[in-house]
């Protein structure tokens, strides 16, 4: 098989293992890393699905459709079955979230894109709208240029971010309004005075939203993001199956009724 026809029509590009070698994350995936890894492959999954989706959302893009694990595992397990197939001789083990390397480093590396200032990775054709997923193998790929670029810096993430948790290393988790959403019990007036400023019972979108980077972003071509989405959260949306889920049911129920939510 062409590797294109491999990678289903997503982006993905290759990187040296030796880059980020010194960077791996302590965590148990990292025993899974194949002996003389050489090459990180790194694929982007873009979920963006359209502005017109999103008009009664809220709860963060991510977290519209299913739980970007249940879409993207099945799609990068298939990548890695295809790419054994065709490269016996060698071995080819998959990551999403979970994993041991630092993604976002490895997707620029890979020359997909560059970093923002809110840490995320931006892409040149779905902007920060997109997830990440690895494979790590031991045979040797064309690498692309090996340094790490950064957005152009244009200041609006920081200007717009609601608890000025954007600085010059990155974000600061304490004052990010996604990080606090999630945290488990009971929400500071000024927290819930937010979420409910910016309506979003989970996450936040708005460094994303307001990102230059982002005005052209296509839109996903994996169909499942849109056969999942629900951008309408309440108390009785069933969560099994939502990026919330991991929180239980009490953290999402909490944000809800901090917007006002009573059904």
């Amino acid at each position: 098989m062409k590797l294109d026809e491999i990678f289903c029509g997503l982006p993905f590009g290759f990187s040296s293992f030796a880059q980020i070698r010194d960077r791996l994350i302590d965590c148990r995936k990292k025993a899974d890393l194949p002996a003389n890894a050489a090459t990180v492959i790194s694929i982007l999954f873009p979920y963006y699905l359209g502005e017109d989706q999103y008009q009664n959302a809220n709860v963060s893009r991510y977290a519209v459709s299913a739980d970007y694990h249940e879409i993207t595992e099945p799609i990068l397990r298939r990548i890695a079955a295809d790419l054994t197939e065709t490269y016996p001789e060698n071995v080819f083990v998959p990551f999403v979230d979970d994993s041991p390397l630092p993604e976002v480093r490895c997707a620029v590396n890979a020359g997909l894109g560059v970093m923002g200032r809110n840490s995320l990775f931006i892409s040149r054709d779905y902007g920060s709208w997109v997830f990440l997923g690895e494979i790590v193998t031991d045979r040797v790929f064309p690498y692309a240029q090996p340094e790490t670029r950064l957005c152009p810096d244009c200041g609006a993430c920081r200007r717009a971010c609601p608890g000025g948790a954007i600085g010059d290393d990155g974000i600061i988790r304490e004052k990010c309004l996604s990080f606090l959403s999630q945290r488990k019990g009971e929400l500071s007036p000024e927290i819930a005075e937010k979420m409910r400023e910016y309506n979003c019972a989970w996450g936040c979108d708005i460094c994303q939203k307001v990102c230059p980077l982002n005005r052209r972003a296509k839109i996903t071509p994996i169909e499942a993001f849109f056969e999942t989405a629900d951008p309408h959260v309440t108390l009785s949306t069933p969560i099994e199956g939502r990026a919330f889920a991991w929180r239980g049911r009490n953290v999402i129920e909490r944000n809800l009724k901090a917007l006002g939510a009573y059904d």
